[in-house]
This record gives C-alpha cells, structure tokens and sequence, in this order.
C-alpha cells in the first residue's frame, strides 16, 4: 500500500514529526528548571512558605516533562541509524564527539542530581538540595549548548576537512567547529525563547486560578512573575532575533530569501511583504500586502539598499519557499503578541490592577501554549529554509538517506504516531491534570514510594515495628516480657 510513496519524503516526515514532539518538552524543562532554581532560591532567602508550595507544585510537572523529553529524545539515535546513515557515516566524526559531549557534561549531571532534586528536600540540608535544583538547571543548559552547536555547524560549517573517503573530519581546532559563525546567535534566541515558554505557561496557569478566584495568592505570585518575564525579556528577545536573522542573510542568504518572501531582486530597497501567497511555479507572491522599502531597512538598515533575491538561486538550491514564508510570519506574530501581553501587564501593574483584570488573564491564558507554537515555527523555518541540504552547501539530504524502501519507512512511522500520541498524550493530559489544581499551603510535592527499593541479594526488610517496641527486642530478636508482670 506504500509502494507509491517515496521513502525521502516519508523520512524527512518523520524526522519532523519525532523531532517536533521531542523539542516541545526540553524549550519547556529548560526554562522551568530555572524557575524552579529561582523559587527555591526566593524560599531560601525570605523564608517564605508560599514560595516552597510553588516549588513543589512545578517539581512535579518539571519531573513528567523531563521524563518525557528524554524519552522522546532517544528516538533520534534510532532515526540516524536507520533513515540517515549515510549522514551518520559522513558527518559522525563531527557530530559524533559533540553528541557525546552533550551526554557526559551535561544528561549525567542532570540525572545525577535529579533524585536529589526530586526526593532529597527532607534528606539532605537546605543548601544542598538548593545546590542540586541549581546543577539540574545548569545541566538543562549545558544540553542546549552542545545540541544547538551541532544544529548550527550543520547550518554553518566551519573547522572541518574533507577525508580520503568523503567524511568530514575535525580541522585543527575543536573551537572552531563548537563555535560556528550562527551559533552564539541560535544559543542565545532559542534559550530566550525556551525561558519565555515557561514563563507564559506558568502565566496561563497563575491566570486560570486568578479568573476562579483573584484573591489567590500563589496564583497572584505566579502571574506576577510570570508577567515580569514576559514585560523584560520579550524585547531582548526581539532584539536577538534580529541579530540572528542578519548573521542568517550573512551566511544563509536565501533562507532569508524564502523567509521575505522576495522571488526577485530589489536593486533599490526590497519591501516588506506583511501576507500573501507565495506560488514557486509563477514565482511570485500573490495578493501581497507589503510596506514598499521596509525589508531593506530591517536587513541593512538602509530603505534603498539592494536586496537579492531567489532569481540569483538556481532552482535545485530554493528552500520551500510557502512553508518558511509561513512558519516565519508565525513565529514573529506570536513573538509580538508576547510583547502586547507583557506591554499591557505593565500598565495593568502600574494601574495597580493586575489581579483584577479578568481580560488580560483571558488573554494569559490564550497565550499559554503559544511558546511551543513559535518554538516549533522557529525550527521549521531553521530546517526547511537549509534544504535542500542537511549540511549546508555541502551534503544535500537526498544524499543523507539511507537506501530503505517506502513500505518500510512508513511502517516505522506509523507506529511512531501510534506510539506517540498514545503516550506523550497521556503525559500532556497528567500534566494539564494537575495545572487544574491550583497550589495550596503545605503543597506535598513528588510522592515516594512506601516501599522503598526493591532487594535484590537475598535480604528483605522486615515489618515495620513500632519504636517503642525496638528497645524491647534482645539480641535474639524476641520481646522481653513487660518487667511489671508477675
């Protein structure tokens, strides 16, 4: 039933669908690990009960998304094996060691401090569970350090030689490769972006209890928190993106082609197509709305400086133009709504109404999952607008793919949707479950186990005796009588 499918496609639908599922859960650990460092600190400090509640009311749901996101990602060691080998083959001496340095520096140091994190709070003093929460949000980090450094060589390579056999091979400097010419600027935007995930999670989630009850404080201290993130950080975040985008027109110039929509050339000043409909067979945008001269300003900083566009591409080498042209408008026209949101949190804060504005905590709320939507819409407009390479300009992706059949990639996929829906939509709906419930005092946090650990070697615990009793136990382990009995 498949044989009329091809097997690229379906490979590159796939890696897409996997991929996407994955980033979801890191761009939101990422940012609420250092929410969490944040409120454990804050606890710390003033000694406050309701900053201990937050905490471990998010504990728990930072506990399912990260489970989540590590089981999501070993899926992509799966896929290069099996659909990507050639690339596996010709980029592993790259790729290889930087992978590996994700997961000794940083995926141990999560894992090793993580039960401390999660189980630790009545066992180890203050100052070390804190010192725990803070390796776990520092490990988060690391990870997206070394992940996004081989995402941006494969964009913009650097410090590599071709071998005898057509692998690349490291130059004479690791640095070089770590810290490609995108990188600093991909680092910096999707780390912002992971932070502001969370941040209007967390203010959809202060926003719905504040709508059934404006009197609650641990929703009012949430939504506040949240709220400042979103009034301070959106614009740096815009700033960054602007700064990645002119390093984009630098060494991916017709990914911003794609990404402007600009099928032709503008010698003097390119404009700014706001909608339209971009057909690559007429080579146009059609019904365009556009502001004459503006993209030349935006890019160059200048309304009449030249602009290329993709009639200086061979056709071979376009990107998907309709797909970038779209997924870009997503992500910016979140990204400014972040902004009226953040905007009117401060006026509403300086109005002395912050809690007592049902429309803006409707419109927090709306704006809830709208991270993960612009996240998602950012890398789509990243990976498509490379193709049609996975190595820019150096290996192209029909020549990535390992040699399967259609029936057997589809099989594969198949059984991915399956398997994902059912268990990472459970997961969601545990997680959604329990942003239902509004944090109170004396929040419980991650549950234990009454049992305690499986013995393995032969020896079980025994019943559990009262105190009391343990001091009337002789050697033998037989109770003595009661000394008051005749």
């Amino acid at each position: 039933m498949f044989d009329g499918l091809d097997a690229l496609v379906l490979a590159r639908i796939q890696f897409a669908f996997t991929v996407s599922f994955h980033f979801i859960f890191p761009a939101f650990s990422i940012g609420l690990a250092s929410f969490l460092a944040v409120l454990e600190g804050l606890w710390l400090k003033t000694g406050k009960q309701l900053y201990l509640d937050l905490f471990k009311y998010w504990l728990k749901i930072f506990a399912i998304a990260f489970a989540m996101g590590v089981v999501s990602g070993i899926v992509m060691s799966y896929q290069f094996g099996t659909n990507w080998s050639v690339f596996s083959d010709v980029a592993g001496p790259v790729i290889g060691p930087l992978m590996a340095y994700e997961v000794l520096t940083a995926f141990f140091l999560e894992a090793g401090f993580l039960g401390v994190m999660l189980f630790g709070m009545e066992r180890v003093g203050k100052k070390l569970h804190f010192a725990a929460t803070l390796m776990v949000a520092v490990g988060t980090f690391i990870s997206a350090f070394w992940i996004l450094s081989v995402n941006s060589w494969m964009q913009t390579p650097t410090g590599y030689e071709i071998g005898a056999n057509g692998q690349f091979l490291p130059g004479d400097s690791w640095w070089t490769i770590v810290f490609n010419p995108s990188f600093p600027y991909r680092l910096v935007h999707t780390v912002l972006a992971a932070y502001l995930t969370t941040a209007f999670v967390v203010g959809g989630v202060g926003a719905w209890h504040l709508l059934k009850d404006s009197a609650n404080a641990h929703a009012r201290k949430m939504f506040s928190m949240a709220m400042w993130m979103a009034a301070l950080v959106v614009p740096v975040q815009i700033f960054a993106g602007d700064m990645h985008g002119l390093n984009t027109l630098e060494h991916q110039p017709q990914k911003v082609m794609a990404m402007e929509g600009h099928f032709e050339s503008h010698p003097n000043g390119a404009p700014l197509i706001l909608f339209g409909i971009p057909d690559s067979a007429e080579k146009r945008v059609k019904y365009a709305i556009e502001i004459p001269k503006a993209s030349s300003l935006i890019l160059k900083h200048d309304l009449n400086a030249p602009l290329a566009g993709l009639d200086t591409i061979p056709d071979d080498e376009e990107p998907p133009v309709g797909i970038v042209f779209w997924s870009f408008r997503i992500m910016v026209g979140l990204g400014f709504l972040m902004l009226g949101v953040g905007v009117w949190s401060l006026l509403a804060r300086w109005r002395g109404k912050l809690y007592q504005w049902p429309w803006l905590h409707r419109a927090a709320l709306v704006m809830g999952p709208s991270g993960f939507v612009a996240v998602i819409a950012g890398w789509i407009t990243t990976e498509v607008g490379r193709q049609p390479y996975v190595v820019y300009n150096l290996l192209r992706t029909a020549d990535a793919a390992s040699p399967l059949d259609a029936p057997a990639v589809a099989t594969s996929l198949l059984a991915f949707v399956l398997v994902y829906f059912t268990v990472f939509g459970a997961g969601v709906w545990y997680i959604l479950h329990l942003m239902r419930k509004s944090p109170h005092t004396g929040e419980y946090g991650v549950k234990r186990g009454d049992k305690g650990p499986i013995r393995t070697a032969g020896i079980t615990p025994g019943p559990t005796q009262d105190p009391s009793d343990q001091s009337r136990r002789d050697l033998s382990g037989s109770k003595h009588e009661p000394e008051d009995r005749p």
